[in-house]
């Protein structure tokens, strides 16, 4: 396996986000920091970034490539208009708004003045942001006009909650018409870092020399696909040690060009993403939303080395016919990952390195990875071993380890553990038990070799006839099927059995779509039980930001 040039973080869990900034622009301050623009574009009001070569060491940063040196630049000059905003050290400010450079400088900025991170996912409406901003107590907000269409402040504004602890909404990007009243209470960004002038550059770098590795660095919000989102707790410390070791597992290297398609309010974007490659000092290409044309436009022009995302992201790029040969590693995750599609990334994308990985927002992202070297059945059918420096345990209904090949709940501990839910202790103690295990809800099996298998979540078992039914086991076969492009299965009441399964399919033809003949394929390699009872041909299954399907969102349709 190629390993990673080293780097300059450390990996011992003292070190602080913006220590690991400061250090990569004192040790590699010319490399390329970022290479892409904000992709709101030139519309998107007066241009707030600017070189930092041509505008002076506080300049904000520019909109084109940017270096090391001016990424710190950049990150600094948010910091002191953060503190002029009155931001104080633990104070919480939040970013909803789609991936940017603006976004990356904002955020490290606000982690340089010691502020609390909380992405706010862009697919979210009004109501859902204000209850985030609401529980998270968060002081500033930092969005967008215009992007798809969307007039983020004024959804909130619609919302109609009251927001008490909001002070300040500042505009990182704005589409919107300029005589807009509504625009008019907002901050723009020029303003916003204009305002950095009344703080001197001494005091920003004192406050950011008081963050501590032991210090709450995000608050990151469950995609609540089973209920109300939870803010998860981390560190700077423990952020930093579980990416570190990533990087080392997945073979990120120093220099690499990363395209960062994941959206930033997810960890998957934010800290395998941003963060990752601050550790390696890579170079991060950010895009607003996935477009196949876009994608595959930008790997060619901006020479991407590294791309990461959800297997339809990688499915739409196979179908698209064009292969990416500048990438050398390409990532992905997902319970059911079909064994072709890793082998068509190699063979049909060009990119030979191929690794899975598992994980959840309370376990800071990562609780296994499958490295790029191993096999294509191995790739699909596990996510890999756990991550270095933690342990996974498979538990019985009792909280009892099982035997090597036995199902049951995967429990993980170690650096990985969230530091806690925002103000639910209950559910803290819940996820967490007194040995330090985060039971994760998802069942899973180990090999002998420590490979994980994932089996399905807890509460996405169902019961046929007293036989315990596992959807992605059942939709791991059925993907099998050439016609079949999607699947999601769901257990769903059953007069004569109690629970029978459900299938909703994306078919790879509509026109060729045959219930009958999938069910009759399905009777020689599942089980009678597992067999799904009910068909449904969907355009597309629903999914979060995460790519995660929203079983919740099928339940309801076949209520409906």
């Amino acid at each position: 396996m190629d390993r990673p040039e080293p780097t300059a973080a450390s990996d011992d869990g003292r070190a602080t986000i913006p220590a690991v900034l400061a250090r990569q622009a004192r040790d590699h301050g010319a490399m390329p920091a970022l290479a892409g623009r904000c992709l709101l574009g030139p519309a998107a009001g007066p241009a707030g970034l600017r070189s930092a070569a041509a505008s002076g060491p506080d300049a904000a940063g520019p909109d084109g490539p940017m270096s090391y040196a001016e990424l710190h630049a950049a990150a600094r000059a948010v910091t002191r208009a953060a503190m002029a905003a009155g931001l104080r050290a633990g104070d919480r400010a939040a970013i909803w708004a789609p991936n940017s450079a603006r976004w990356i400088v904002t955020a490290l900025g606000l982690l340089g003045a010691g502020a609390t991170l909380i992405p706010v996912g862009t697919r979210l409406r009004g109501p859902e942001a204000a209850d985030i901003l609401v529980r998270s107590r968060s002081r500033l907000l930092f969005t967008v006009r215009g992007f798809l269409g969307t007039d983020y402040p004024r959804m909130l504004a619609e919302s109609g909650r009251a927001l008490p602890d909001l002070e300040q909404i500042v505009l990182i990007a704005d589409t919107g018409a300029p005589d807009d009243a509504a625009a008019r209470a907002l901050v723009p960004w020029t303003q916003f870092l204009e305002s950095r002038h009344a703080i001197p550059v001494h005091d920003a770098e004192l406050r950011t020399a008081t963050i501590k590795p032991e210090h709450i660095s995000d608050i990151l919000f469950t995609s609540g696909t089973t209920g109300t989102p939870k803010g998860v707790l981390a560190t700077h410390g423990q952020t930093l040690t579980v990416f570190e070791r990533w990087a080392t597992v997945v073979t990120l290297r120093h220099g690499d060009r990363y395209l960062l398609v994941n959206p930033f309010s997810h960890a998957f974007g934010y800290k395998a993403g941003i963060l990752a490659s601050l550790l390696r000092a890579a170079c991060m290409v950010p895009v607003e939303r996935f477009d196949t044309a876009l994608v595959a436009e930008l790997v060619d022009r901006q020479q991407i080395t590294v791309l990461t995302g959800s297997p339809t992201l990688f499915g739409d790029l196979i179908r698209a016919g064009r292969p990416l040969p500048t990438v050398r590693l390409a990532g992905t995750g997902a319970a059911s990952i079909p064994v072709a599609l890793v082998e068509q990334i190699r063979a049909r994308l060009g990119i030979a390195q191929v690794f899975t990985a598992y994980g959840l927002t309370e376990s800071i992202g990562v609780v296994s990875v499958c490295p790029p070297d191993a096999p294509a059945e191995l790739i699909a059918t596990t996510v890999g071993r756990s991550l270095p420096g933690s342990e996974i345990r498979i538990l019985d209904a009792d909280g009892k380890p099982v035997a090597a090949g036995e199902s049951g709940e995967i429990a993980v501990r170690g650096p990985n553990v969230m530091h806690g839910y925002l103000d639910d202790p209950v559910a803290t103690a819940a996820a967490i038990d007194p040995e330090g295990l985060l039971h994760t809800g998802d069942v899973g099996s180990l090999d002998e070799f420590g490979y994980l298998r994932i089996t399905d979540r807890l509460e996405d078992m169902f019961i046929v006839g007293g036989f315990n039914a596992y959807p992605a086991e059942i939709e791991r076969i059925l993907l099998e099927h050439p016609g079949i492009e999607d699947v999601a299965v769901i257990g769903v009441p059953d007069a004569r059995l109690g629970e029978a399964g459900s299938a909703f399919i994306v078919p790879a033809d509509p026109d060729a779509a045959d219930a009958a003949a999938i069910l009759e394929w399905a009777r020689d390699r599942l089980a009678g039980y597992k067999i799904p009872r009910h068909i449904h041909f969907l355009d597309a299954l629903p999914r979060n930001v995460a790519g995660k399907v929203r079983k919740t969102d099928l339940r309801a349709d076949y209520s409906a």
